[in-house]
């Protein structure tokens, strides 16, 4: 059932309304920078906090299992309760994370803070719904392919800025500026971004969301530290079993509950499925670009292989694959209007996997290395505007920040994959050097041919996909999952006041 009703207050101005987009680009750039803003801290953590290597970690896994969690979760009480008011609510925990780690050196209030920081990972995912809601057609495609390159954007262009900060600054700082950053965010939402007219109707999913979180917390945990547990410690296959088991529970569960949390029956359609599928490709394929790309330049020149470069210099190695990715959003766009979403995706894959194989070939070179990463990320940014674009037409009008928020949480699990692969294939295949222990170039050169063997298993995932056919969505869709209904307001009656 569908029903409409009008928002009380007055729609932003036309200038105002212009602001949107570039104001939730803004904060999908600065969430997703966060993902990897500790990333050139971690060696120096033990000196500066008295914490060990081990618990320094966890200032990274904190962060990925947090945004896991909290991206599907608040994406769907987003569609229930309004994505503008959720929107808001991510960005003052982001802030407050930032604040926590500015203030204090206890590894116990950074991991904490970090927590809080991961948990903003569902600014993108809301992003893209309230760009379909607010948004005119005609601009819905070039706006959501920005939305999302964002965190490919935001990933580059943290570790280059907090490697700058890191050298020569006291490492607070950082924090500090994350803080003002979300709370810059959080003033903007207010000032610019309305209220999304759409709605879902239910009761919230509470056992669904308790089955979820305890899934991928089990899943993700036996993944991210697998490599120091053991592969076949008890600890990592007991994780792994409990979650499987738990996982079948809670699907049992919400394929016989009104309002889930996540409608695996439309989950299962091939057109979401498959895109989910890619998702996680991508995910594996990028991250291991970034993983690789700053550790393999830092290496000692005593390896043979290594150019002895700063951590500055390893970070703005991938500066300029950030840049690729804002400057190629509108191309994607363009391409997935004239040739479907699922053109784009194949054509990102492959671009993906042709920019390892000049990896490959050229690990001696910094210009030649910057080069075949930046042809990554370009593949990245085609590939990360399109998958919105096909969960879009797959899904209900009413579930479109749920829906992008598991897309999104697949691309989190695929980068958890790719850490822990990159983890174990860089402490294996190693030899000794003047310095002491090192990777060997083949342990970076089977790094490469993984990820661009990734690349091409999405590759196949998209021709799979149902031809681009145009979709005709309403919020009637949302009739198809009983206990549901939308209330659509007005775009131009939210006021950007109301929360």
């Amino acid at each position: 059932m569908a029903s409409a009703k009008p928002a009380s207050g007055t729609a932003p101005g036309p200038a105002r309304r212009r602001l949107v987009v570039p104001v939730l680009a803004f904060c999908g750039v600065v969430v997703a920078v966060m993902q990897t803003l500790v990333v050139p801290l971690l060696p120096h953590v033990p000196e500066l906090t008295g914490a060990s290597a081990s618990a320094a970690g966890w200032l990274v896994t904190v962060t990925l299992l947090t945004g896991a969690v909290f991206t599907p979760l608040l994406g769907r009480v987003g569609d229930m309760y309004g994505k503008r008011r959720v929107l808001l609510a991510s960005l003052g925990v982001l802030t407050l994370g930032s604040a926590l780690c500015a203030i204090s050196s206890d590894i116990g209030v950074l991991i904490a803070g970090r927590a809080l920081q991961g948990t903003a990972l569902a600014v993108i995912p809301l992003g893209i719904s309230i760009i379909r809601d607010e948004l005119p057609a005609e601009r819905v495609l070039p706006s959501i392919a920005l939305m999302s390159s964002t965190l490919g954007i935001g990933a580059a262009i943290g570790m280059p800025v907090a490697a700058l900060v890191t050298e020569d600054f006291d490492w607070h700082t950082m924090f500090w500026a994350s803080a003002a950053l979300g709370l810059t965010d959080l003033l903007l939402v207010l000032w610019i971004v309305p209220e999304s007219p759409v709605r879902s109707r239910g009761r919230f999913d509470v056992p669904g969301t308790l089955g979820l979180t305890a899934t991928l917390v089990g899943v993700l945990l036996a993944i991210t530290q697998g490599s120091g547990w053991g592969w076949t410690s008890a600890l990592t296959l007991g994780l792994l079993g409990a979650s499987v088991g738990v996982g079948l529970i809670w699907g049992w569960y919400e394929l016989r509950t009104p309002s889930p949390m996540v409608d695996l029956r439309v989950s299962a359609r091939p057109a979401v499925l498959l895109t989910n599928v890619a998702a996680l490709l991508v995910g594996f394929s990028f991250y291991a670009n970034s993983l690789v790309t700053a550790q393999l330049v830092q290496e000692p020149t005593s390896t043979g292989y290594g150019l002895g470069a700063s951590i500055v210099v390893s970070g703005l190695c991938l500066l300029p694959g950030g840049l690729a990715m804002v400057a190629l959003s509108p191309l994607s766009a363009r391409m997935s209007a004239a040739y479907g979403p699922r053109t784009a995706l194949a054509v990102a894959a492959l671009v993906m996997a042709v920019g390892y194989g000049v990896r490959f070939f050229t690990s001696h070179s910094l210009w030649l290395i910057v080069s075949g990463a930046t042809v990554v990320s370009c593949g990245t940014a085609l590939a990360y505007s399109a998958l919105p674009a096909l969960v879009m037409r797959a899904v209900p009008v009413s579930e479109t920040a749920s829906a992008n928020g598991l897309n999104t949480l697949m691309r989190s699990v695929g980068q958890a994959c790719c850490s822990a692969v990159v983890t174990a294939v860089l402490a294996r295949l190693t030899f000794l050097t003047e310095g002491g222990s090192a990777p060997t170039l083949h342990a970076y050169l089977l790094i490469f041919l993984i990820a661009a063997g990734a690349a091409l298993a999405a590759l196949v995932a998209a021709l799979f996909l149902p031809s681009d056919r145009p979709r005709q969505d309403t919020p009637c869709d949302a009739d198809a999952r009983p206990g549901v209904t939308v209330a659509v307001s007005p775009p131009t009656s939210a006021a950007p006041g109301n929360a």
